[in-house]
């Protein structure tokens, strides 16, 4: 019998057929498969950003497993004490993400993979939006996510054609996405770093459109989401890889509970299947008892909840219009009572700053018993329109110290000096031993308890100087 083989595709055979066969028949017709080396690079920031347990990078295990099904792939997470190697003749691509308080570091690995003669591929949030600064650092910036764009830049790669900049026309359904093979990132000699909660994603894509977050840029304006089945599977899936069931999520949306009935659908589903979870959500609508019944119900133990500020002319100025003050106790006394704990955000930097704020925030925390409140300065990340408003005014552009923990502007209603001496007392105030109690006397011992002792340490060491 005799076999026929594949004719070689050409411009004009390839323009009759859809791009995904084309991709595939160009696979088929490697040699070898290509290398890929895929990093994620840690921050120079002083603070403590990626020290201690981190998180597992579960955009980059999205991307890797992404491109697994083509090529081979190495993946390194430099948090964990992996090195990234000086030597990148073993690989043909080196892709990095990057963030824009590591964006110098990925800038440092692309020039020297560029000097090596590799082709070059730079993504995240910080070569999204400076792709023009990025470009000059890679061979291909990867605006937003590579899902996307995947099908012409693995075709381009493979003809040895790489375009500049991959922005996709549309951004694709979630049911799409594939599930993640947490394997890239639990077969590191030190994976034991990474923290035990399991990042999950069900939804992306934010319609607010707050002035200084990057989310819209990044993952669009128009909410997408997974099918709730979908979610669940993967569920599933962890449970028995770990043999628990009450195996600990965290979700890595931006705005899970921002189209209420599929949230609150996906809710009353997880409270069937036992796990744990923690989530950032907007409090648009956790005044309503029901809504905070049903997420304790459904297992989960913790809120990240980005109050900002307890000035209403701060608030609008950010056009966070989610948040309305006259809600902010309602919301935490709902979640407390259905046992969820709180992860508080507090900004300070505004214009609208005054010694005062320090002092109502100081108040709200301790009369409302949140129970693991973050600081930090307000940070203009670059392409936001925050950014653009306040260029003038930026002391640096030091991409190291954009970390939302380093002093970027004076604001008018306080001398620097002042402002960061109450920034400092606050935060050794909120976490002295005593306040600690007050604030978390009768609560679950777990490890939210430690990270306050933690904090407790951390604080006792700052200084004004340390945020310049």
């Amino acid at each position: 019998m005799q076999t026929v083989q594949a004719e070689p595709l050409t411009a004009s055979s390839a323009s009759a057929i859809s791009p995904e066969t084309v991709l595939q028949q160009l696979v088929r017709e490697q040699k070898t498969r290509k290398k890929w080396l895929l990093i994620q690079p840690k921050s120079g920031t002083s603070m403590m950003v990626d020290s201690g347990t981190v998180s597992m990078p579960l955009n980059l295990i999205m991307v890797a497993t992404l491109v697994g099904q083509l090529f081979e792939v190495t993946f390194i997470d430099e948090r964990l004490g992996e090195s990234v190697p000086e030597d990148f003749s073993g690989y043909d691509v080196v892709a990095v993400t990057s963030r824009t308080l590591n964006a110098t570091k990925a800038y440092s690995i692309g020039d020297r993979a560029l000097r090596q003669g590799k082709t070059v591929i730079l993504g995240g949030v910080h070569p999204t939006m400076l792709h023009g600064e990025a470009s000059s650092h890679c061979t291909s910036v990867v605006y937003g996510e590579i899902e996307s764009v995947w099908t012409e830049l693995a075709t381009d790669l493979l003809r040895g054609r790489m375009k500049p900049l991959y922005h996709a026309t549309e951004l694709k359904p979630m049911e799409h996405m594939h599930r993640p093979d947490f394997s890239y990132a639990l077969g590191a000699k030190n994976a034991k770093k990474y923290s035990s909660r399991i990042p999950i994603l069900a939804t992306k894509g934010c319609p607010v459109g707050c002035n200084f977050c990057t989310t819209p840029t990044i993952y669009g304006k128009s909410f997408r989401y997974r099918e709730i089945d979908l979610v669940l599977e993967e569920m599933r899936y962890h449970q028995e890889r770990i043999g628990k069931k009450n195996a600990n999520f965290s979700f890595m949306d931006d705005n899970i509970s921002f189209r209420p009935k599929y949230f609150l659908t996906l809710l009353e589903e997880m409270s069937k299947i036992g796990i744990r979870w923690n989530a950032n959500i907007s409090m648009n609508f956790l005044d309503k008892p029901e809504v905070a019944e049903l997420a304790g119900r459904s297992g989960c133990d913790l809120l990240s909840i980005g109050f900002e500020s307890l000035n209403p002319e701060t608030i609008k100025s950010v056009h966070k219009g989610s948040n309305r003050l006259g809600n902010y106790e309602t919301v935490v006394r709902n979640l407390h009572q259905n046992g969820i704990a709180i992860q508080g955000y507090f900004m300070f930097g505004f214009d609208n700053d005054s010694e005062e704020s320090f002092q109502l925030t100081y108040d709200f925390i301790m009369k409302n018993r949140i129970e693991f409140p973050v600081f930090s300065l307000v940070t203009p990340f670059p392409g936001t329109p925050y950014f653009e408003e306040m260029k003038p005014r930026i002391r640096h552009f030091d991409w190291d110290k954009y970390d939302t923990y380093h002093y970027m502007f004076e604001p008018k209603g306080m001398g620097g000096e002042t402002f960061l001496k109450n920034f400092v007392k606050l935060q050794q105030e909120v976490y002295k031993g005593r306040a600690i109690m007050r604030r978390m006397q009768g609560k679950p011992l777990n490890w939210v308890w430690l990270a306050n002792f933690m904090m407790n340490r951390f604080t006792r060491r700052l200084t004004p100087e340390i945020y310049l």
